[in-house]
């Protein structure tokens, strides 16, 4: 966030972040084997984007999870059960990559510092390639259950060259 400006929580989001804080991240979702959310899964380990006329791919190394974006001109369904990753819906804006998210489930954190969101939440994912070995991403985060206002932050990503994707299980929460 710029200038390090504080993320607008909610007081039910500000409660369960100074908890999680509290103890150390006790109850992680990754710990027991459940996915990490968006944007909290491209930050974790490598990952790879797969381009295809009408769907796009995001493969996880961690746990080998993957996640759809859905570029075919479709709308977010109407009826959802809520999701890990939610539900994608992608579309180029020039050379910007635009993904819209809703449908989330509530049981991932936004990071491993424990930021909780809500079934409510919706994130818009700005991918742009700066140049051949570079792709800069600016995510907003919405959720009105857990932050006052939308808030938005960038990461940036290097090409790893050569590099393949490692199969990785977590087994029995023994990870």
């Amino acid at each position: 966030r710029p200038n390090a400006a504080p993320i607008p929580m909610t007081p039910w989001a500000e409660a369960i972040f100074k908890e999680r804080d509290r103890t150390f991240g006790v109850d992680r979702p990754a710990a027991h084997c459940l996915p990490h959310s968006i944007p909290d899964a491209m930050l974790i380990d490598n990952f790879k984007i797969i381009q295809d006329p009408g769907l796009t791919l995001i493969l996880y190394e961690e746990f080998a999870r993957f996640r759809q974006i859905f570029t075919d001109g479709r709308s977010h369904p109407k009826e959802m059960n809520p999701a890990w990753f939610g539900y994608s819906i992608g579309k180029w804006d020039r050379e910007t990559f635009v993904v819209d998210t809703v449908g989330f489930n509530d049981r991932s954190w936004l990071d491993d510092a424990g930021h909780p969101h809500s079934e409510k939440l919706h994130t818009i994912e700005r991918f742009h390639r700066r140049d051949f070995g570079h792709l800069d991403l600016e995510i907003t985060i919405e959720d009105p259950i857990a932050y006052t206002e939308p808030w938005s932050f960038a990461l940036h990503f290097r090409l790893m060259a050569d590099t393949e994707l490692i199969e990785d299980v977590c087994d029995n929460e023994k990870d």
